[in-house]
């Protein structure tokens, strides 16, 4: 048998994640097309592996290789997945992997599910929301939620982001699932001086950029920083531009390419959410790693931002979150809660620790062989 044959080959399957690679490409992309990306580009440095990555078709030519990873284009992100799922089911058979790995639930979970079905490979899904179990996705869409549910069951392993989705997992879809945090480059680089209110996000509703408008209205006197892509079919984009440009105190970013991202969460005083749900945000992890407090609305995984003394969460009490931005911005507190968070990320998220978990993952599933 030859060296090559012996390498376990896994396939990552995120068509919004080609921006990522190219940077050139202003394309919308997610924290999911982000944790997959770190993750292929670390596994591709193990020469005991071959990676490759099923993205969208943005014009580029097909088999490219970035960053060590064999990139095989699929579909136009822009058209109905469903119509065109031959395109990623063509790609899927070129990629030719032991193991296939996907992340953030759509019918495309449950095409890759029934491939790997079909032709034998392993199957890997992560979710990339507490939505997705804890039953709020399949009563907010039934009919795709069937199709969905179906591919957790299919999938060889599943992973979550934190230990009170997986007790969810448990009770809605009546499995067991593993754990594995965010994964995380960790820099060594000092920091400089922090200034500013910052939100990061796609403008989903879920998200509530809205509020961030609402808060910067209610501090005219503090800078704040929005950096909002456009959320895939979100038509009141523009609305959301427009409002944000009335507000004095606001700069509103449409888009920052993910490889020069970091710089503003290293300068940030604080680091809000809104959103009225998530899984771990890349986010937190984003903003943690850069020693920024986290102010959060709502989301408070696993109660980590007060388990690990990172952050606060104002429980979606409204003036309870403005009295928190007064107790965080630019105080010993909030500088306080940084170093914190640092500690917390080198510790639980960096990549190290983190890709020796999916690669002892990864070799357990071949061993496993056929079962």
């Amino acid at each position: 048998m030859s060296e090559q044959s012996k390498k376990i080959r896994v396939c990552f399957i995120a068509p919004k994640a080609y921006p990522i690679f190219s940077p050139v490409v202003e394309k919308v992309f997610g924290g999911a097309e982000v944790d997959l990306y770190l993750l292929a580009t670390e596994l591709a440095k193990d020469e005991r592996y071959e990676v490759s990555f099923v993205v969208g078709d943005y014009g580029q030519k097909d088999g490219e290789v970035r960053e060590g990873v064999r990139l095989y284009k699929s579909v136009k992100t822009d058209r109905f997945m469903l119509l065109e799922g031959a395109k990623v089911w063509r790609a899927l058979r070129r990629a030719d992997a032991d193991i296939y790995m996907h992340e953030a639930c759509s019918l495309g979970t449950t095409l890759a599910a029934i491939f790997c079905r079909r032709f034998g490979r392993k199957f890997v899904y992560r979710t990339a929301s507490s939505r997705e179990v804890d039953g709020g996705y399949f009563r907010h869409k039934p009919f795709r939620g069937m199709f969905v549910k179906w591919a957790f069951g299919a999938a060889n392993v599943m992973i979550v982001q934190n230990d009170q989705d997986a007790e969810n997992a448990m009770r809605t879809i009546g499995r067991e699932v593993s754990v594995i945090r965010n994964i995380c480059r960790v820099s060594s680089e000092g920091l400089g001086k922090k200034e500013g209110i910052l939100w990061a996000g796609r403008s989903l509703r879920v998200k509530r950029p809205d509020l961030f408008l609402e808060l910067a209205r209610a501090f005219p006197d503090r800078r704040f920083v929005m950096i909002c892509q456009q959320g895939s079919g979100d038509a009141s984009y523009e609305q959301l531009v427009k409002e944000a440009g009335r507000i004095g105190n606001l700069t509103f970013i449409r888009r920052v390419p993910y490889q020069e991202i970091d710089r503003y969460f290293e300068r940030a005083a604080v680091f809000v959410n809104t959103s009225d749900s998530e899984g771990f945000p890349n986010t937190f992890v984003q903003a943690a790693k850069s020693g920024t407090p986290i102010l959060s609305l709502r989301v408070n995984p696993d109660g980590f931002l007060d388990a690990q003394h990172c952050g606060r969460c104002a429980d979606g009490d409204w003036e309870r979150f403005c009295d928190l931005l007064r107790e965080l911005a630019d105080t010993p507190l909030g500088a306080e809660l940084g170093r914190n968070g640092q500690d917390y990320i080198r510790y639980y998220h960096d990549i190290e620790t983190i890709i020796r978990q999916y690669k002892e993952m990864f070799a357990g599933l071949m061993e496993k062989g056929g079962e």
